[in-house]
């Protein structure tokens, strides 16, 4: 890791009290950036920020506009302007598709494609005008290829890269870059809560089975953690990633390869 890459920076990073986006604002404070972590769970966010120096945590549904813009303007009050932006926050559904329904669909969508479009909106203007930002948000690899059981969020993820490609292109003069990384399936709480469930569901040794059967899909034999993925998003968060935008960047142990 390279020492003070974001001195000087302030981060806001959303679904910032755990997981990958946590890992990800370890890493940019380690670096010398100062961090406000946003999360649905206020507590969880602040008590997340209390192990990073200087780092803020702010409270915010990121699928209310309101809250949106409250969140952006405390964290530029209190930090300074945002030169980073990472949407993090997400919600993850188990379902078939003829199982759904309606509201599963909004809930998704509302959180994992509205919801960055509303931070994009309160963020990018003040960057625009600065000429300088970084933005990455979160995807998955479902959104490239499909997947059984997460229809509805794969389809909210590829709306994520479809707005992320269009919005780097209009952006781009202004100085501010709009990465996707696209991580395999990863040990962070949403996906350790859904597997417990297949657990409890399928019983140990259906569950064992299922497991063997997953790793093999992945070459280098395991599932990735927050960290694997939060040193990508480091990396297009950084200068050294000035001439890379509006792309789609993998994390995923093989699992994928476009």
């Amino acid at each position: 890791m390279a020492a003070g890459r974001f001195e000087g920076k302030v981060a806001l990073v959303t679904g910032g009290a755990r997981g990958i986006g946590f890992a990800a604002a370890q890493r940019i404070a380690s670096e010398g950036g100062r961090l406000a972590l946003a999360d649905i769970d206020a507590a969880s966010a602040e008590a997340a920020a209390k192990t990073l120096p200087g780092a803020i945590g702010i409270g915010c549904n990121i699928t209310h506009e309101d809250e949106v813009g409250a969140m952006v303007a405390r964290a530029e009050a209190e930090l300074g302007p945002i030169s980073i932006f990472v949407n993090s926050a997400a919600v993850l559904d188990d379902k078939l598709f003829l199982e759904s329904g309606p509201s599963d669909w909004k809930r998704m969508l509302s959180v994992c494609l509205h919801g960055p479009m509303l931070g994009l909106r309160a963020i990018l203007p003040g960057m625009v005008e600065r000429r300088y930002g970084r933005v990455v948000c979160l995807a998955s690899d479902s959104a490239r290829i499909g997947q059984a059981r997460l229809s509805y969020y794969a389809a909210a993820k590829a709306g994520v890269i479809a707005l992320i490609k269009s919005v780097a292109q209009e952006v781009g003069k202004g100085g501010v870059t709009l990465n996707i990384v696209s991580p395999g399936a990863t040990n962070t709480p949403l996906r350790i809560s859904r597997e417990n469930g297949m657990r409890e569901q399928m019983g140990e040794e259906k569950y064992a089975r299922r497991v063997h059967s997953v790793l093999k899909l992945y070459p280098v034999g395991r599932i990735g953690e927050p960290e694997d993925i939060a040193a990508a998003i480091t990396f297009l968060c950084s200068d050294e990633a000035s001439w890379v935008t509006g792309q789609v960047l993998s994390v995923n142990g093989g699992f994928v390869m476009p």
